[in-house]
């Protein structure tokens, strides 16, 4: 039996310096240790040895299974240490290596300019609110003093959900609710999204609006006047010429467009593409709040007064920037969103 612990004794240390993996020594603990290892057969047979031998025996049959067990330990501990240092050693980070720039992202123009012209009206002394995008006619259309047939709501314009719902056609309903659930004195604009069926060059399906509105006691146009014009200098430059010009709109009487000097030649060229040689660019209209839209919301006409405005975000964009083709901001060019 001696004999037979030297040699697995001996077998086991030269298989433990060769192992290279843990796999290795796994299957070397197995072979010694396991339930039908070598060492472990000895053990049980350990019975069989003549009794004045087996104290003897016993005691070398437990000095070799404790260095075999050590040793196996120390060789799992050994090549886990070097695999640590092998990962340390792939993963470790030169510091010495240029970093390379991480590239920001940044604000969509369209964001921008409604961000921008935010400011310019909080700092009038507005409040921002919001309404739903899927709006039912009420709000949409006949709150706001738009006739049964009136042209807007027919099938070809407007881009309905069933035949009471939907997508809202401007911000104005907003105006309607914000009315309806509070009492004047009320400065409010309204940013969002709106959606008509149209597509081209100047026309999107789906586009921004801020709509804009006051009530209070003794509003006059003049107060829409000064609103409107200086906040357009504020938008476009200080020397920004502004001129209202009579039209009409269901929901604001009287009702106005309002122009502003072209941006791109200042009115000195009469070639000039952007405002056809007129010298001027049609911005958003305007107007007194009716008074069927008052009485629809349940205000006294005759003690309140108000004005309302609603701009296309993509117009102003497109005039800030000196954009021609409505569709870039929707297209998702990197080389063009780069340039804001």
């Amino acid at each position: 039996m001696k004999s037979e612990l030297e040699r697995i004794h001996r077998e086991a240390v030269a298989g433990l310096e060769a192992a290279s993996q843990e796999a290795e020594v796994e299957a070397l603990r197995v072979r010694l240790l396991g339930r039908k290892g070598e060492l472990t057969t000895i053990v049980r047979s350990l019975r069989d040895v003549d009794p004045s031998d087996r104290p003897a025996m016993g005691a070398y049959l437990n000095e070799v299974k404790t260095d075999v067990e050590q040793r196996i330990e120390a060789a799992f501990l050994a090549l886990r240490v070097s695999a640590r240092e092998r990962q340390i050693a792939s993963e470790r980070v030169d510091v010495t290596i240029p970093g390379r720039r991480q590239v920001l992202g940044h604000l969509h123009p369209i964001t921008q300019t409604i961000e921008e012209m935010i400011d310019i009206f909080v700092a009038l002394g507005f409040e921002v609110a919001t309404g739903p995008d899927v709006e039912d006619d009420y709000h949409n259309f006949t709150a706001l003093n738009f006739p049964p047939d009136h042209p807007a709501r027919d099938m070809q314009d407007t881009f309905f959900v069933d035949q009471d719902h939907l997508l809202r056609t401007h911000t104005s309903p907003v105006q309607i609710r914000v009315m309806e659930n509070r009492q004047p004195p009320l400065r409010v604009i309204v940013p969002g999204a709106t959606y008509r069926i149209d597509n081209d060059l100047t026309h999107a399906p789906m586009f921004h609006q801020i709509e804009g509105f006051m009530v209070d006691k003794r509003v006059t146009f003049g107060d829409l006047k000064g609103t409107l014009t200086l906040a357009l200098q504020r938008l476009f430059g200080d020397d920004t010429r502004v001129r209202f010009r009579a039209s009409f709109f269901p929901f604001t009487e009287p009702s106005a467009e309002v122009d502003i000097g072209c941006v791109i030649c200042a009115g000195q060229s009469s070639t000039c593409r952007i405002c056809r040689g007129t010298g001027w660019l049609e911005i958003l209209g305007a107007g007194l709040i009716d008074p069927n839209v008052f009485e629809a919301v349940g205000y006294d006409s005759e003690a309140l007064s108000g004005f309302a405005f609603g701009v296309g975000i993509e117009r102003v964009a497109m005039l800030k920037y000196q954009i021609n083709d409505i569709r870039l901001f929707a297209g998702n060019d990197i080389r063009f969103l780069r340039q804001f």
